[in-house]
């Protein structure tokens, strides 16, 4: 048996006849009598009481418990008292994340996992409390299929941290009769080079060479803000993407690009010309945010885009009040409504430009693996994923290369000396 019953009611003592004797405890007839003591795997102490005629029951469950430990089927006691919302708050706090990705953690699962699963304690988690989340997030109107996927990747990675911690056997998401949220992949749709020149041209003039830049060499957004002088290489043809400007709590902090992956990208001639040209009437600006987090350290770079007042292009603004409009005199959304206000256009944001941008790579024979290193990609698998349908087809490749072995060449005759 695992640890041992200490009885609360009695202690012994030695006697004047140097036997030892049991006496009575001042807690004798009152609380719980029995204490099952043991040392968990974590090599703290752990316990459970048990009331007065229990103390069977108390061997048993210390023999359960040594058991589940040989089996690796151990819970730690405080399973029961840490509630799913408790340890991921907790859980949370540590994340090894950026501050950015902790925060939209933190939403996902205030606003759609913690209403249905975060009163309920970590050691009671089954496989259908997970399937009553699905359920639950498929049925959101408001939730999409991919915002639901990744709600549901937050859920179970703050259930492996559990078992991690001792606080649950097993994951429950990892049950068969589980499976994640159901979510239609939309196949992207380039837009065509006339709309893009037709995006460009509806813009401000200082603002159009983003549109370049985004287009000719896939910076996301947040990389085309923060894009300063010192990324620009004209003599070797390079674009370095080393920064972005993100806005973390409603401050605009500079940070590495997505994934931390910094890149060097091939600056097209056109490309280059069109930043020369802005650079002309719109001189870089030298911008001092933090670095990474709102109360970081101060970083200095001289930003190639900046607002009407010099300061940084805040993506909100920019969005409303330039893109907007721009795709809306490009006939890409529907004009303003009489409140002034226009459609969502989410598949119409900045990053239609990167998606642009692959699409003329891979038209042009360019291989998944390039295009994945120059948009910054973790995996080309992703980016194979998104993009395959935009890949010419290799039917009349391959029936060319095949045709090139087996078949004459045009001026020979047909004979069937060919064939060998």
């Amino acid at each position: 048996m695992a640890g041992h019953i200490q009885d609360r009611w009695f202690k012994t003592e030695t006697n004047a006849a140097g036997k030892p004797v049991r006496v009575k405890t001042d807690r004798h007839g009152t609380g719980m009598r029995y204490r099952a003591r043991y040392i968990g795997p974590d090599g703290s102490e752990k316990s459970k009481s048990f009331p007065d005629r229990q103390k069977r029951l108390a061997e048993h469950w210390l023999n359960e418990t040594e058991a589940d430990m040989a089996r690796g089927q151990y819970i730690d006691p405080r399973a029961s008292r840490i509630t799913f919302k408790g340890y991921a708050e907790k859980w949370l706090k540590a994340h090894s994340a950026d501050l950015s990705s902790q925060i939209v953690t933190e939403q996902r699962l205030r606003l759609h996992a913690f209403p249905v699963v975060g009163t309920r304690p970590l050691d009671s988690f089954r496989p259908e409390h997970i399937r009553d989340l699905v359920s639950a997030l498929e049925d959101n109107p408001t939730v999409s299929g991919a915002y639901a996927r990744n709600i549901y990747g937050d859920v179970r990675a703050v259930l492996s941290a559990a078992v991690d911690d001792g606080l649950l056997p097993r994951n429950p998401c990892s049950a068969k009769s589980v499976r994640p949220p159901s979510a239609e992949r939309r196949r992207v749709v380039p837009w065509l080079p006339t709309q893009v020149h037709a995006v460009r041209a509806a813009l401000p003039e200082r603002y159009r060479a983003m549109v370049d830049t985004g287009a000719g060499c896939g910076l996301r957004q947040g990389e085309i803000v923060g894009l300063a002088e010192d990324a620009l290489d004209f003599e070797s043809g390079i674009l370095h993407v080393v920064r972005q400007v993100k806005l973390i709590r409603g401050k605009a902090v500079f940070a590495p690009p997505k994934c931390g992956k910094e890149r060097d990208v091939p600056l097209p001639s056109s490309v280059a010309e069109a930043l020369r040209a802005h650079m002309d009437p719109c001189k870089p600006v030298e911008i001092t945010l933090p670095w990474r987090k709102p109360d970081g350290p101060k970083v200095s770079a001289r930003l190639l885009f900046t607002n009407t007042a010099s300061g940084v292009v805040w993506r909100s603004n920019f969005n409303i009040q330039e893109w907007k409009p721009a795709l809306a005199v490009a006939g890409l959304i529907p004009d303003a409504g009489e409140d002034g206000k226009y459609e969502s256009a989410r598949e119409h944001g900045m990053h239609a430009l990167r998606h642009f941008y692959a699409s003329v790579l891979l038209d042009a024979g360019e291989s998944i693996k390039a295009v994945s290193q120059y948009l910054g990609h973790t995996d080309p698998a992703l980016t194979l994923r998104v993009y395959a349908h935009l890949m010419p087809s290799s039917q009349e490749r391959t029936r060319k290369a095949v045709d090139g072995v087996f078949l004459p060449p045009q001026s020979e005759s047909d004979g069937p000396e060919t064939a060998q």
